[in-house]
């Protein structure tokens, strides 16, 4: 069996963009969500993940994508893996290029789409994003023209509802609470406090609102915020106790499961992006 391989590249001169090119056979995603959108093209072999309750595959030649805040996992549909090109967008961007087409900021009910035409312009964006060697101008103009292709045609109109009433707010809290205490050890009766819910009720609610458990939310906090400090000189096995991890190998196989690279791997990307040319 061949062993993973991930490629993550983030072009300096287009922030909000991060590009992923990966091979993954024993790969398996935990649960998160992103801050952004993420947008791919399966290249080979079949990705099989859970996703606004439903089960999806992605096979060879067809898009799979996740919107922003929504829980998905992510693991092989089949023994010989996959890969895919990944692009992993800031709302920002995603908005600019509906604001292009009137909209505001766009939905996307699907998980996977069958569009042919779509996938092989993702594939050739990515391809043309990830070369160092094309100037600004064309790594702009073809990444806007992904997305509003993108938008134009698979978008919901109307724009994503937020979620509402004295759950959400609960849950609110139970949020704010976890990312001023990202850091220590909360206990689940303290979040459960700052909420104004029982434990039992949070669990609940907090499962049913965000698709993952408070505990879930916690490590990908603690990975977002091992994100910030990867493009400091700091070790490695500081960063993991900066972050709340037990250690360095606990901070090394929760960062992978949620982003497909080792803190390692990530750290080189930071501090060595593609300056671009203009």
């Amino acid at each position: 069996m061949s062993p993973d391989t991930a490629t993550l590249t983030r072009p300096h001169c287009l922030e909000g963009l991060d590009l992923l090119h990966a091979s993954y056979r024993r790969q398996t995603f935990s649960r998160h969500s992103h801050d952004g959108y993420a947008l791919g093209v399966i290249e080979s072999g079949a990705l099989a993940f859970r996703y606004l309750h439903r089960d999806h595959v992605a096979c060879a030649g067809e898009v799979n994508l996740v919107v922003p805040g929504e829980c998905h996992d992510g693991r092989s549909a089949g023994p010989d893996g996959w890969t895919y090109r990944m692009l992993y967008l800031s709302p920002e961007l995603v908005r600019d290029a509906a604001g292009e087409l009137e909209l505001g900021l766009p939905d996307f009910r699907a998980g996977v789409l069958s569009d042919p035409g779509l996938a092989d312009a993702i594939r050739a964006a990515h391809i043309r994003l990830s070369d160092p060697s094309v100037c600004v101008l064309e790594k702009e103009s073809s990444l806007l023209l992904l997305l509003t292709r993108w938008i134009h045609a698979h978008a919901e109109r109307g724009g994503k509802p937020g979620r509402k009433g004295p759950q959400r707010a609960a849950v609110r809290r139970a949020e704010e609470f976890l990312r001023a205490h990202a850091a220590d050890a909360p206990r689940l009766d303290d979040v459960a406090k700052a909420s104004g819910l029982s434990p039992y009720h949070l669990l609940r609610v907090f499962a049913e609102t965000t698709g993952q458990t408070p505990h879930a939310f916690l490590t990908q906090l603690r990975v977002d915020m091992a994100k910030n400090l990867l493009a400091t000189q700091l070790p490695l096995a500081r960063i993991a106790a900066e972050c709340g991890f037990a250690d360095q190998s606990h901070l090394t196989r929760l960062f992978r499961r949620q982003c497909g690279v080792t803190p390692g791997h990530f750290r080189k990307i930071v501090q060595n992006t593609d300056p671009g040319n203009a």
